[in-house]
């Protein structure tokens, strides 16, 4: 790849000092005139009839505007089949947390003294807690099947609609998706070595800083200003769900603490239809106990994985049937579950049945590379096992089988240019891999991998008089991507990256772009920028030859100015030819352009985790002395920005393996509604951490740059799951690792030793 003078460079984010000074804003520092303020009443119970609403008492508090239950808005005839659609609790609520009554007032603080005056009679019904009892379809959530009406964001994540498709009334069992390709029943019967576990992960919050808020403004439009990661997204469904004209919902997106893959619009419907009843602004702003109560966790899920080898160790059969917990409504990822499960290794013969099951918990979401971490953790378990069972060597094996170009997925696409092989001989000689180690310390390895989302995008260009380049996208900024993007312009013209001002459009002014989810947005947008800022360079240089009276071949831009080339003291700055353009009758008019592009293919990840750990052999808690991120990304637009989405994915990942997961009792109420009862990693928590950012570029994207944001989560809880066996010998089958577990299982080793 040739040398770029900004492109590769580590820069700082564009809005960081704001964001220090605490100058950004979020929806929470929104004020209007005249706004009002909601608070929520959620059900206590995770399935009920309500039988009565008492509401007079909270109606006569000093301030209240208006108590509101589902027949007071809008939307009160939608069909309520996804969380965005549960605006407010109709006859029924389905599960623990989901809104019943809107209390508005003056101030927050008096909508939360009111709400607590309200009595609500439930008659309470029988429930769905889990898992198992939505196997045995004793109850049934939905007897009828789901209603079908409004949008499915599955796609917004990387979702893919591949595999034969099952949908059942009468079950719990809200869809199944089976895949296959070859004979397994066959290559199971004619193998040495068979591998078969159960496999647990639980729910998984996505812990963000910044809980779900939202601010409506009525007037002409409707206009939405969201913590969001998808603006148009926003936009379309709360037009959908209040029956007004996209055109009439303008959104807003504002800075956004954290998202993960939660944020996609699930209170924006519910404050928009307050703000077209009452024909006031409205502001909401969740608590993080509500937030933890009634948004959209990742789903937990259960593996009955199955491995065929023979006896030297050559991969035969994948198989895996798999239940995912998806809460009350559909959304799962079935595609993506089968598409890694057999599409990491070689294997030709593979089978997987992916069920979504229904049970009375909020619905289940996405949350940064959804289905990929549990892939990774149910597939690296059973290849380490196999592995150590045949006394290969773990990279060697995984080299051995690593699928490459070519190759089928689980969903039976096909792989394009990959890097798995690079980043395992990258791992190969890590020095983690030949050191010697301490009793009790563990060190494993495990592969992880993200198809990627891709999306048409837009982005338009333009240049000031005072030399100020303007880039206009419709993407939201929530990992610093937009500071990668200027990077193309500043390269493209030959610029200082100073001189851009990048500006974040809304639905009405912004070009079209994807959401932030799935990876998706460097490789989509950056193509458009790209084509705007190609096209605004050939304006500058057409008009400098007009200018300079030179051949257009015979120019460049070079340090912010049109200069014949080799030659800086003949030149014109970009600065004083915007000026001409815009004054030059029977010119081409002011520099601007519009840029497209629509990718035809996406621009895989792999990653390779190399954790090392300590367990206590008394007590049988876990210490992680180091984790190892080695990431094929491509080409790393901004380096910096890079190496921070693969610290912070891999801190996730060490959540996952180690800390992190949403309990939920036998009524389905939540014991793990505040950042005290869930437990995830603090800073002391997190190893030291080496990220090696391998550049293998892809040939479907601008300047080979690949998906970043997911890998980096995939293979983290699968390594520290792998160290912990390497370090002790117990076999990790569920997330998160937790020490009784591993206690308990040492115990029981020391137990067989004594009797052989």
């Amino acid at each position: 790849m040739s040398e770029f003078t900004h492109l590769g460079k580590g820069r700082k984010i564009i809005d960081g000092l704001e964001k220090v000074l605490g100058q950004a804003q979020y929806v929470a520092d929104l004020e209007f005139a005249g706004m009002l303020h909601v608070k929520l009443v959620l059900s206590v119970y995770a399935h009920a009839k309500i039988r009565a609403l008492h509401l007079a008492d909270a109606k006569a508090v000093d301030g209240v505007v208006a108590v509101l239950t589902a027949e007071d808005l809008p939307t009160r005839h939608k069909i309520i089949n996804s969380r965005s659609s549960a605006v407010l609790a109709k006859d029924v609520v389905l599960f623990a947390g989901q809104p019943v009554v809107a209390v508005v007032a003056k101030t927050a603080e008096i909508a939360s003294d009111a709400a607590m005056l309200i009595d609500i009679e439930y008659d309470e019904l029988p429930i769905v807690p889990d898992m198992k009892a939505a196997r045995e379809d004793q109850i049934i959530v939905w007897q009828r099947g789901v209603p079908k009406e409004g949008a499915d964001l599955t796609a917004l994540h990387g979702d893919t609609s591949a595999g034969a498709s099952e949908e059942k009334s009468g079950s719990n069992i809200l869809e199944t998706r089976n895949f296959s390709r070859g004979d397994v029943t066959a290559a199971f019967a004619s193998a040495d070595i068979i591998l078969e576990h159960t496999f647990r992960t639980p729910w998984v919050h996505q812990a963000y800083l910044e809980p779900h808020a939202a601010v409506v403004v009525p007037g002409i439009e409707l206009t939405v200003y969201s913590s969001t990661q998808g603006q148009f997204a926003v936009r379309s469904e709360v037009a959908r769900l209040l029956d007004m004209p996209e055109r009439k919902v303008r959104v807003v997106p504002m800075t956004v603490g954290g998202g993960f893959g939660a944020k996609y619009g699930l209170i924006e419907p519910l404050v928009a239809a307050i703000a077209v009843v009452l024909n006031k602004p409205i502001k909401m702003v969740l608590t993080r106990s509500e937030d933890m109560i009634t948004t959209t966790p990742a789903p937990a899920t259960e593996f009955r994985a199955r491995l065929a080898a023979t006896a030297s160790g050559q991969l035969l059969a994948l198989e895996a049937d798999v239940d995912m917990d998806n809460g009350v409504f559909p959304f799962g990822f079935g595609g993506i579950v089968a598409m890694l499960f057999g599409g990491t290794y070689k294997c030709p013969n593979f089978r997987a049945s992916i069920r979504q099951l229904s049970t009375h918990k909020p619905q289940g979401g996405a949350y940064r590379a959804p289905g990929a971490p549990q892939v990774s953790f149910v597939l690296e378990s059973l290849v380490d096992e196999l592995i150590r069972r045949v006394g290969a060597d773990p990279i060697e094996w995984r080299l051995q089988h690593a699928v490459e170009a070519g190759d089928p997925t689980g969903t039976g696409a096909t792989w394009g240019g990959i890097g798995m092989r690079d980043v395992l001989l990258q791992a190969k000689t890590h020095p983690l891999m030949t050191e010697a180690r301490e009793p009790n310390v563990g060190v494993g390895i495990a592969v992880g991998a993200w198809g990627g989302a891709f999306s048409p995008a837009g982005a338009v260009c333009r240049i000031e008089p005072d030399g100020t380049v303007r880039l206009q996208v419709g993407s939201v900024d929530i990992s610093g991507v937009h500071s990668s993007l200027v990077l193309v312009v500043a390269e493209t013209l030959s610029i200082d990256p100073e001189q851009i001002e990048l500006v974040q459009g809304d639905t009405n002014m912004g070009p079209y772009a994807p959401a932030s989810g799935g990876s998706q947005v460097t490789v989509s947008v950056s193509g458009a920028v790209l084509d705007a800022s190609n096209s605004v360079k050939q304006q500058l240089l057409k008009l400098a030859a007009s200018e300079l009276e030179a051949h257009i071949e015979d120019l460049e831009l070079k340090n912010g100015q049109a200069q014949v080339r080799g030659v800086p003291d003949k030149g014109i700055t970009i600065a004083k030819l915007a000026g001409i353009a815009q004054r030059k009758a029977g010119g081409d008019g002011p520099i601007v352009a519009e840029g497209r592009s629509a990718m035809k293919s996406g621009a895989p990840g792999f990653a390779v985790h190399l954790a090392k750990v300590h367990v206590d052999p008394e007590t049988g808690f876990v210490t992680p002395l180091a984790q190892v991120a080695i990431q094929d990304v491509g080409f790393a637009l901004n380096p910096t920005l890079v190496q921070g989405q693969m610290h912070g994915g891999t801190a996730q990942g060490i959540g996952m393996g180690l800390y992190e997961a949403m309990r939920y009792d036998e009524v389905a109420g939540h014991s793990t509604a505040n950042f005290l009862e869930y437990v995830f990693p603090r800073a002391t928590d997190i190893p030291p951490l080496e990220t090696i950012m391998v550049q293998n570029p892809s040939d479907s994207s601008p300047f080979g740059a690949r998906v970043v944001g997911e890998p980096p989560l995939v293979p983290g809880a699968a390594a520290i799951s792998n160290a912990i066996f390497d370090a002790v010998g117990v076999r990790i089958l569920e997330l998160p690792a937790r020490p009784e577990t591993i206690w308990r299982e040492m115990q029981e080793q020391e137990q067989a030793k004594g009797e052989g």
